[in-house]
This record gives C-alpha cells, structure tokens and sequence, in this order.
C-alpha cells in the first residue's frame, strides 16, 4: 500500500499512534500525496490493535533509533565528503562504470587507491582482491579453484555492483552476467561480472578516462569472429599447413 513506511505519511501515523491516536479516520487523513487515493484501503488497513502504552514504548524507541542512524550517516557522509574531496575526478571516472554510484565509487576508492602504479597489472589487482578464481591443476586433476580471502568491504562492495550491473540493459556486464548465469548459476556469474568491473575500474584509473561500454552484443560477435577464424585455421591444418596467426597492425 505505501511504498516507504517510514515516509512523510507513514512517520505523521506512527507518531500520531504513539501519542495515543487510534482512530482510523484520523490516522488516514494524515496520508499525503498518491497515499491519499487509497483512503478506504488505509482506513481499514489502520483499525488494528495497537492500543496500549506497551506498544507506543517500542515504536517510540525504534523511531528514536532511526533517527540517530539517520543523524550518524549524515555527520559520517558529511566526513567522507570532506575526506574524499581531493579525489573526486576518480570518483567521477568510476562512476561512469555501470552499477557504480557515488557510495560505491568512494568505497573501491577507498580500499584499492588512486594510483594503479602499485599493481603492474589489472590481474594483479584482482588476485590482491581476492577476485580471481585460481586454475589448481596438478597430473591432470583439478581441484577446487576458490578464491583467495581479500578485503571484505571491497568483495561486499562489488558483488553489490555487480548485481547492480547485471541489471542494466543494453550492456557489456549485464550480457557477460546472463550469459554465464545459465552455465554457472547465479553466484558465479555475480562473481564472474564483480571480477569484470575490478578490472573496468583498474583501467578507468589508470588511463584517467570514462568507461566505454563494449556493448550487449560484443560477447556474440567476438565468439562469431573467433569460431570463424578456427574453422579457418583447421581448414588450411587438413591441406597439411602449419598456421601460425599474428595480428594486423594497423598503420
């Protein structure tokens, strides 16, 4: 019925329960806005039973807690804004990658730096994280491939980025997530695509430029280049050629 319990509307009811209003009509009069066109819903909805001083004390108390977290999130953003001020080209930079906002952007920030020079490369970043599955291979077996414990803020950060990504439509990330999705299950395609914008975000910082997006069909045409140029190479194998492939470099 109401989006935000805790919104405009919903904060006057509980405040108007608390001190000692219990008559529906009353209480639903106090909707504002698109809340007020579900009046007889609310009516209805309100004729409840909170009628004792037990109750108010709680929701009394639990309000009083909300809005000293609240308070402590806007002295504590207000901090973060202060501190992270000098840096904020690399949080724009990482804001231009998708599912990025500007919390997260100050978290990645925060846990990996704004110099890329201390890692040689985006793999050693990502292994440094944690981020990176290994290949543990021995006389033909394999073993499990976990990966390795890193920093708990950074991982909780980009899995929530990446779930973010996976979500955003006509994208590089969002088509790598359903790709493996179906393949790996969710988990590791959340991981697959939280490994991908660690990676993003390496080259963001280190080259000083936005993020281009490859696009949604860039996996389909890369794969439809790449089975074309194998068919190609056992075509001319079966005519009794050794191919060996090297790039075009363009003038």
């Amino acid at each position: 019925m109401a989006a935000d319990v805790l919104g405009v509307s919903g904060r006057a009811m509980l405040e108007a329960l608390v001190a000692g209003t219990h008559d529906p009509e009353v209480l639903a009069a106090l909707a504002k806005g698109r809340l007020r066109t579900k009046l007889p819903a609310l009516r209805e909805a309100l004729a409840g039973r909170f009628r004792t001083e037990h109750h108010g004390l709680l929701v009394a108390q639990i309000l009083a807690h909300i809005d000293y977290l609240d308070e402590t999130i806007t002295v504590l953003s207000a901090q973060i804004q202060q501190v992270i001020a000098p840096f904020a080209e690399q949080v724009a930079l990482l804001d231009t990658i998708p599912g990025i906002d500007q919390r997260a952007a100050e978290v990645i920030l925060a846990e990996i730096g704004p110099n890329m020079g201390q890692f040689p490369t985006a793999a050693h970043l990502a292994s440094w994280a944690g981020m990176c599955p290994g290949n543990n291979e021995s006389a033909g077996k394999h073993r499990s491939g976990r990966t390795r414990k890193g920093s708990k803020w950074l991982g909780g950060c980009l899995s929530e980025v990446a779930k973010a990504a996976s979500r955003t439509k006509g994208t590089y990330l969002n088509a790598q997530y359903h790709r493996l999705r179906g393949r790996r299950g969710p988990g590791k395609a959340t991981m697959a695509v939280a490994h991908s914008v660690l990676v993003i975000a390496y080259h963001v910082l280190d080259q000083g430029r936005p993020y281009q997006d490859l696009g949604e069909d860039y996996l389909q045409q890369r794969q439809s280049a790449e089975h074309y140029q194998r068919q190609l190479v056992r075509q001319l194998e079966r005519l009794g050629h050794k191919v060996t492939l090297e790039p075009f470099e363009a003038a």
